[in-house]
């Protein structure tokens, strides 16, 4: 039966492109028509409990399969097999809107209602789920210089990944607005290369904070080994305790850490951002998100990548930030940069593939490249995107055009 429902589904789901699939009796189905720009794709299934899986959960249960070896890419690898099922579905693909469900919302409220907490120890335990499983894995899949693990930016297509990340950085430091002597906060600084850019292009000082252990040792010597440990401070301590601390900054960045938050706490969040920014201050919030309706995380993230994770629409990170007064005065959609940027990981990842099974094992590799091939694809045909959001608690903090932006990145760019 569940042999049945897969063959109706992927008869459905795949009508450009071919997908060749061998089932564990020895039968084989091709799916779809060859079409330019979709991948051929030909999988085999190792047992009968892989349909059944895939029926029921079809991205954990596919997730599941492929680490396990149940599920094997025999032509093509997961980053065309994941691509192909996408983009015959794409969230974008236009034709006649329903209104959302409302059985769908109550799913999601009821599903995300325990998960959500994320207390200081819970938030803790994730990010080190997370970012502390070695920087060694870090250090292969990222740009070599900054070790951006976030959205980089694109302005051409020929650029590499370092060129990219470095365009990111600047498009990011025009929009805060920075002025001689200023102090910066950086929420989830990662391994360093935000606060080090800013200190490198600026007279200022910056404070970068982290949950991750890893992160903070290696962001200390990446900062020392610049010789900016005059100028960066990196503390390990929440956010959340680090505001009742009182401290104020006259710019906040937060880049790829709002994700890690929970639904729950984004009003603690923002809370903490406007009590810890100066009156005429700026902050820059760059985050995933949806370009629809709220939503839910799904389970193979949930259980192996970002436990506790949510990913906000604009609607619910606006209606946050604006119970603080905190008046989003620049908000833009980077809608397909992060999709080209996940493409450049995973092909560092395949180019390292010995290296990463070496490190951690076969089934960690399997389950790291359906990560970077989902999240890709989700970015260039289902329903993410990244906002960089730009905040300021006085109308008055920046220009009242967006000129000086433009201009502040050419300037960055050129040096």
């Amino acid at each position: 039966m569940s042999k049945q429902l897969l063959d109706r589904f992927l008869s459905r789901g795949v009508r450009q492109g071919r997908l060749g699939v061998v089932f564990a009796d020895g039968s084989a189905v091709t799916y779809g028509q060859a079409a330019e720009g979709f991948p051929d794709i030909v999988v085999r299934l190792s047992d009968d409990q892989v349909p059944r899986d895939i029926i029921m959960d079809p991205r954990l249960g596919a997730a599941e399969a492929f680490m396990d070896g149940r599920l094997i890419v025999e032509e093509g690898d997961i980053m065309g097999l994941v691509t192909l099922l996408r983009a015959n579905s794409p969230w974008d693909q236009g034709g006649e809107i329903d209104p959302p469900s409302l059985w769908n919302g109550l799913l999601n409220r009821a599903a995300f209602a325990a998960e959500q907490i994320n207390s200081a120890i819970a938030s803790k335990k994730n990010v080190a789920h997370h970012y502390d499983i070695g920087n060694a894995l870090y250090e292969m899949m990222l740009d070599p210089e900054h070790w951006q693990y976030s959205c980089a930016y694109w302005p051409r297509e020929d650029m590499t990944l370092g060129e990219a990340q470095t365009a990111k950085l600047a498009h990011i430091a025009a929009k805060l607005a920075i002025k001689p002597g200023n102090t910066v906060l950086d929420i989830g600084c990662g391994w360093g290369g935000m606060a080090i850019y800013l200190a490198r292009h600026y007279d200022v000082r910056v404070t970068g904070i982290t949950l991750s252990e890893e992160q903070a040792a290696l962001a200390r010597e990446k900062v020392a080994a610049a010789g900016l440990s005059d100028r960066i401070a990196i503390e390990l301590v929440d956010y959340r305790d680090f505001a009742a601390a009182g401290r104020r900054f006259d710019r906040i960045v937060s880049v790829g850490m709002f994700e890690h938050v929970g639904k729950a706490q984004f009003e603690t969040f923002f809370k903490a951002c406007a009590n810890i920014l100066a009156d005429d201050g700026v902050m820059l919030l760059h985050t995933i998100g949806r370009l629809g309706e709220p939503g839910l995380t799904d389970a193979f993230t949930r259980k192996y990548i970002f436990p506790g994770g949510y990913i906000p629409a604009l609607s619910e990170t606006l209606a946050a930030s604006e119970k603080y007064r905190l008046i989003a005065s620049d908000i833009e959609n980077l809608r397909l940069h992060y999709g080209r940027t996940l493409r450049a990981w995973y092909a560092n990842c395949k180019a390292n593939r010995e290296a990463i099974i070496a490190l951690h094992d076969e089934r960690f590799y399997r389950m790291w490249t359906f990560y970077l091939a989902g999240a890709a694809t989700v970015f260039e045909y289902s329903s993410m995107c990244n906002y960089q959001i730009q905040y300021i608690r006085s109308r008055h903090a920046v220009p009242i055009t967006r000129d000086y932006m433009a201009a502040e990145e050419a300037r960055l760019l050129a040096n």
